[in-house]
């Protein structure tokens, strides 16, 4: 398990002072990012070997909202690896030690070169161990696309969302889906399925679907295949 610690900054809170989903997303992908470079098996060692991690699907669990200056705990470790895909646990935990976010991911192994996934090697695979699962409901990794969705205004990628893979950063497409939620809604869930990887300049085609606790956001292309499916739970 790999851990850091912070407090929560004005920038990552939302009007009522509560962490946001998007920042929630953020301490996520730091912490991963840390833990690899700890374990010497970070971006550039990656690159260096023609490979890199792709985010295949989040499941986040959202308990309660630290606020504006708790302290809190951000944590992560891989719990098993398949062939091409790796399956990492997240948690945050507040000043009090209670779990207020918990999340699943699951991650596809890539050849930069053939742009294909490629089984993950040992060595990588010892780099990182592997802990116990979290002990949480893990949603399908693949969201059924909702029919009858209302199609909204495209959007453009721009700069400031892409990320070292030069595509537009996984948590771009949840902040992006957010602004089709219904006002004041909570999010007790996500979930994100990433289909292919949006770069800059693209044009993004959001269709929405809204059921009594559920809005669904499907970000496609022009032909209406998805790059990603967002699906929140509210209350």
């Amino acid at each position: 398990m790999y851990s850091f610690k912070s407090r929560v900054r004005f920038s990552e809170v939302d009007a009522k002072q509560n962490l946001t989903l998007y920042s929630i997303l953020n301490y996520f992908q730091d912490c991963s990012i840390f833990h690899s470079e700890y374990i010497q098996a970070g971006i550039d060692h990656l690159t260096s070997e023609g490979h890199a991690w792709i985010l295949s699907s989040w499941q986040v669990i959202a308990d309660h909202c630290p606020s504006l200056g708790d302290e809190i705990e951000v944590s992560t470790w891989a719990y098993g690896f398949r062939g091409f895909y790796g399956y990492r646990n997240f948690k945050i935990e507040d000043q009090e030690g209670r779990i207020a976010a918990c999340a699943n991911t699951i991650w596809t192994f890539m050849d930069l070169n053939t742009k294909s996934p490629v089984r993950i090697p040992k060595h990588i695979q010892d780099a990182y161990g592997f802990e116990p699962q979290l002990p949480m409901e893990n949603a399908p990794r693949k969201i059924r696309l909702p029919q009858n969705g209302i199609p909204c205004k495209p959007l453009t990628v721009h700069k400031f969302q892409i990320d070292t893979n030069h595509h537009m950063n996984n948590a771009q497409y949840v902040l992006m889906a957010q602004e089709y939620l219904p006002e004041q809604s909570i999010i007790t869930q996500m979930r994100a399925d990433y289909r292919k990887s949006a770069v800059l300049n693209d044009m993004i085609y959001p269709v929405v679907t809204h059921t009594n606790l559920q809005t669904t956001v499907a970000l496609n292309d022009s032909d209406g295949s998805p790059y990603a499916i967002i699906e929140f739970n509210r209350r």
